[in-house]
């Protein structure tokens, strides 16, 4: 199997894994009209998705920066897809908490050990991790589609059927995972010192990342209802609203990845914050079906620094690659539904517009955080990535005559 197959195999799978991350988002208004919950309620449920998997995703980061863990990958698809399988089932409202939150475990668990993988595959190409994180995006747009085919004519009950996406990126997960293996997978030593790593401006970019979550993910928790209201168009309205907010994902993340192969990568993520700023206060401000450019404007502008700032992360803490990518990619879409309960109960007590304005700050504060940051050094061949020794294997898997490619272009 060579470059190419190994990072489309994982771009698929990687839309499996974050259908589900779409789904919770898609799947409140559902919980709204079936079980009369209120905004902040409601809101609770993204919450039950967002808390354990922002805490354990910088965990299983660290996990595997000391051990390999390929199996994790499809363990945690399946617990993904089998936790938003459940979460219909039954009234209980803390029945349903845990199920989402067993779903958020399972994102948690994949997305560090699967960018490790990715990097290892595309030897630190932007534009290879943008084709990965085109997945992750293709996912996310697709989940209200997928969830109002299957539950949209029924009830919540019919929840089951979305374990499905589950299975199929399971499958997908094996080639590569036995392609990777081989007599190189041991003990290795680590070839980058810590005193490799610049904190300060991890820790800055982390900070960015917190910030266009928050605006993310308060946005696809309410923008459905919210085009409702606005627009007049009912439900469709919202579902659209709602697939353009994910859909914007896909173009955004390879249109970052190519711009960063001609500029250098905190310059691309400054143009995309900007242009957010504008976009999101459209988003609130405008009325009408015009509101429905603008959710596409900000989704292409939040997206476009989204694998930027995974490679960013990673070439800032060089030494400590699963941890950088825990913080950077599970951060962009866990850390966010923190604050989501917040809006909930600022739009019960007013509206949802004033609950959504000051969203609007979010990516004012990425913009002067990335002001900050510096572009990383350009730095040799990946060695492994992790203590695993499988960038050996990913070499080989690759065959002959393949140029290896620095992670900074």
């Amino acid at each position: 199997m060579r470059k190419n197959t190994h990072i489309t195999l994982l771009s698929v799978g990687h839309a499996c894994v974050d259908l589900y991350q779409g789904a919770v988002a898609a799947l409140i208004p559902y919980f709204v009209s079936e079980r009369d919950y209120s905004y902040a309620v409601a809101s609770g449920i993204v919450l039950a998705a967002s808390l354990l998997s922002s805490v354990a995703q910088p965990v299983f980061g660290a996990l595997t920066d000391r051990w390999a863990m390929p199996w994790l990958l499809p363990v945690s698809t399946l617990l993904g897809g089998v936790g938003i399988g459940l979460s219909g089932l039954g009234g209980s409202y803390g029945l349903t908490l845990f199920f989402v939150a067993v779903s958020g475990i399972g994102v948690a668990a994949y997305h560090p050990e699967s960018a490790r993988v990715a990097r290892l595959v595309t030897r630190g190409s932007h534009s290879g991790m943008g084709w990965f994180s085109l997945g992750g995006n293709i996912g996310f747009a697709l989940a209200p589609l997928f969830v109002a085919a299957a539950i949209g004519h029924g009830s919540l009950r019919w929840t089951p059927v979305l374990v499905l996406p589950a299975l199929a990126g399971t499958a997908l997960c094996v080639p590569v995972l036995r392609a990777l293996a081989g007599p190189a997978t041991g003990a290795a030593a680590r070839a980058v010192p810590r005193s490799a790593d610049d904190v300060p401006s991890f820790l800055r970019l982390s900070l960015a990342v917190v910030f266009r979550s928050v605006v993310f993910t308060g946005l696809s928790t309410f923008i459905s209802l919210y085009a409702t209201q606005r627009t007049g168009g009912g439900a469709t309205a919202g579902t659209i609203a709602l697939f353009l907010l994910f859909l914007g994902g896909a173009v955004g993340s390879v249109v970052g990845g190519s711009l960063a192969e001609r500029f250098d990568r905190v310059q691309v993520s400054r143009w995309s914050y900007l242009l957010s700023i504008a976009a999101v206060a459209g988003v609130v401000w405008v009325p009408g079906p015009a509101l429905h450019l603008f959710v596409a404007l900000t989704s292409a502008g939040l997206y476009v620094p989204f694998s930027l700032q995974v490679t960013l992360g990673q070439d800032y803490l060089p030494s400590r690659v699963g941890t950088a990518s825990g913080v950077t990619l599970g951060l962009t879409v866990s850390i966010g539904g923190l604050v989501s309960p917040l809006l909930g109960h600022l739009a019960d007590s007013t509206s949802l517009r004033t609950a959504l304005t000051p969203l609007i700050a979010m990516p004012v504060l990425s913009w002067l955080l990335f002001r900050t940051l510096p572009e990383p050094a350009v730095r040799g061949p990946e060695p492994s990535g992790s203590a695993d020794g499988t960038g050996a294997a990913a070499a080989a898997a690759e065959g002959p005559g393949t140029a290896a490619v620095s992670p900074v272009q």
